[in-house]
């Protein structure tokens, strides 16, 4: 874990005190010669990040630091970001996106394209392209796993709106590693109403590693395979877990599309050691969403998405099993490092057997900070 959460765009281009009435007051932009990123970190940035990006010294930086100051030479603290998140800061200042006041805006000192063209120019500051780009690490659907490598903490409830009284969920604690790793613990968790009495506890305890195979920013695609073991830590009389461990591996992919939509695939199975108490499955999931953001692209993003979801037992005259899962996921703090998501999963099949459910989560990606932080 790393010592301090990583900036989401706490800290971009940020100008020396006595910078921002010069730039204010001067209507010639041409006479500050801020014709290219490099130009505007070099005129206007260097006060308080220094000529490598890494931060002026404390000495004569004028202020003291905050913990989320970022060091834009560490691939893996900026990579994961947006642009558009970086901009908006630089835009609207820090304490507009939940970070430190000492970041102002520089809406009336730097023109958009400037911002664009300082952004690209702190890109460049982290050496090593293989980091999978933010602009790959689409909004996280209900159930179809991303490729994109997270540190983040998830808690998903499913709560039956018709039939029996009944709630499931999972606790999903996920945390990056090098350049394509993620480390993931899921501890699911049920609810049920049998005669007249609650019962309810944990699952089966799954422990699994992800890793990017493949990413590319010029063609928005990401692909990554991971592998999972399932440990029978749930009580199967209560239909908490399937008493038996077993192994899941799936494929995720991921594709950015035109204005601001995705598409998200996922296809994996679950092979228990124990096949006469506990069949072999399969499954594959597709997600398609389109995100929407306030103030010209730059606050807070809204995105409905829809799920096709297909589950099927590898046995003699079994049925495959589908849902549609429509949905809203909303960022919630000014930091973005907050977001919920709500929805309903309707049986498309076999619909006597298996209830509607209203399904949510709340998703705390703790990379970016504490779950407190980043709200005012």
């Amino acid at each position: 874990m790393p010592e301090i959460p990583r900036a989401r765009v706490a800290w971009i281009a940020a100008l020396p005190v006595l910078a921002i009435p010069l730039l204010a007051q001067s209507g010639d932009q041409k006479k500050l010669n801020l014709t290219t990123g490099k130009d505007v970190f070099l005129a206007a940035c260097v006060g308080c990040h220094g000529s490598d990006g890494k931060g002026a010294p404390d000495t004569t930086a004028g202020f003291t630091k905050p913990g989320t100051f970022p060091d834009f030479s560490d691939c893996r603290g900026t990579t994961p970001e947006l642009d558009a998140d970086w901009k908006a800061t630089i835009h609207d200042g820090g304490l507009a996106r939940g970070f430190s006041r000492i970041m102002p805006s520089f809406s009336e000192a730097l023109t958009s394209e400037q911002i664009d063209m300082v952004v690209e120019y702190l890109r460049g500051l982290c050496k090593d392209q293989s980091w999978p780009r933010g602009e790959l690490n689409f909004p996280r659907a209900m159930f179809t796993e991303k490729a994109f490598p997270e540190s983040e903490a998830v808690i998903t409830t499913n709560t039956n709106a018709q039939g029996a009284p009944g709630t499931t969920g999972e606790l999903d604690y996920e945390y990056e590693f090098g350049v394509h790793n993620q480390l993931e613990v899921a501890v699911p968790f049920g609810f049920t109403h049998d005669q007249n009495r609650w019962l309810g506890g944990m699952g089966d305890l799954g422990i699994g590693v992800k890793r990017v195979l493949f990413s590319s920013l010029h063609t928005g695609s990401i692909l990554a395979v991971e592998g999972l073991v399932n440990l029978p830590t749930g009580d199967k009389s209560k239909g908490l877990g399937n008493g038996t461990t077993s192994f899941e591996t799936f494929a995720a992919f991921d594709q950015r599309l035109p204005a601001q939509s995705f598409v998200q695939f996922q296809a994996g199975g679950v092979l228990p050691t124990h096949t006469r108490t506990t069949p072999d499955s399969a499954y594959w999931r597709a997600a398609f969403g389109k995100s929407f953001r306030e103030d010209h692209g730059m606050g807070r993003m809204w995105t409905p998405i829809t799920e096709l979801i297909a589950n099927r037992n590898w046995m003699t005259g079994a049925k495959s099993d589908y849902n549609v899962v429509p949905q809203f996921q909303v960022t919630l703090s000014r930091r973005q490092h907050i977001a919920a998501d709500v929805g309903v999963s309707v049986p498309v099949n076999d619909r006597a057997g298996r209830p509607v459910q209203v399904v949510f989560y709340l998703l705390w990606d703790w990379f970016d900070g504490g779950f407190l932080e980043g709200w005012k």
